[in-house]
């Protein structure tokens, strides 16, 4: 697939995707958006790309949301079911995701950040879901991510002021993993890619998928339903299952396959 909006980078079994549009500050159209789906649906199905990574070109945005000037000009907006950057409405890739964010992420942004699985921030890096000033709102899975990440209160701080909130504040009220220099923030969320890739994927997948499932529904219902999870029935019937514990006799590293 020729990519024109984006850019994908393959280091071993970590995806790295670069929303490439820095002229306006990697803002996403209803093309980009297309392109995107694309991108994670190659991810989601390549059983040798375990962890993907997504950050933005140049060192001022990871994503400003919504092309708003492309939009004004009689674009059209709209993306796929997968949503916002082919993410936020994506709920079936049991792969970890990583938002390594350097700059502004405004709006969809934001939302893009937010359906990852971990954050990662450079200490330029600034948050925001400010739809209402230009009266819209946070309909990319903003406005029910945001408060289940951080509680009710904290999310209507920020929702109902549509305020900037910096990196180190991010950290602070939980929605970032780590905050880094600026310029590190992708060196910074590889280093996490690598870490995850060191255990087993197919334990990864399975912990995911049980763990999103499991938010779902009752603690009792969760437990007892957990091993019928199609990811946690493939962990048991792979490969990895029976390398772990025979590495861990033979006191060697373990050897992953991911199946």
């Amino acid at each position: 697939m020729a990519l024109q909006f984006s850019t994908v980078t393959r280091k071993g079994p970590i995806t790295i995707v670069t929303l490439s549009r820095p002229e306006v500050y990697n803002a996403l159209h209803t093309d980009a958006h297309y392109e995107l789906e694309g991108v994670f649906n190659d991810f989601s199905a390549d059983p040798e790309q375990w962890v993907a990574i997504i950050t933005g070109a140049g060192d001022k945005a990871f994503c400003a949301g919504n092309d708003l000037k492309w939009q004004a000009s009689g674009g059209k907006r709209g993306w796929g079911e997968t949503g916002f950057a082919g993410l936020t409405s994506r709920f079936d890739c049991d792969k970890p995701i990583i938002a390594a964010v350097n700059g502004v992420a405004m709006g969809g942004g934001f939302e893009i950040a937010l359906a990852c699985d971990l954050i990662i921030a450079a200490e330029n890096a600034t948050f925001a879901l400010p739809e209402p000033r230009v009266g819209l709102a946070a309909l990319a899975g903003g406005l029910h991510r945001l408060p289940r990440q951080i509680g009710l209160k904290r999310a209507m701080g920020m929702i109902l002021t549509a305020r900037h909130v910096p990196a180190r504040e991010g950290l602070e009220l939980g929605f970032v993993n780590e905050v880094v220099p600026p310029g590190e923030a992708l060196a910074a969320a590889e280093r996490w890619a690598e870490a995850i890739c060191a255990v087993s994927p197919m334990s990864i997948r399975a912990s995911k998928q049980a763990l999103m499932r499991g938010l779902e529904v009752s603690l009792p219902q969760a437990i007892a339903e957990q091993r019928d999870y199609p990811a946690v029935k493939a962990m048991v019937a792979s490969q990895d299952y029976i390398e772990g514990p025979k590495a861990f006799s033979e006191k060697r590293k373990p050897n992953w396959v991911g199946k």
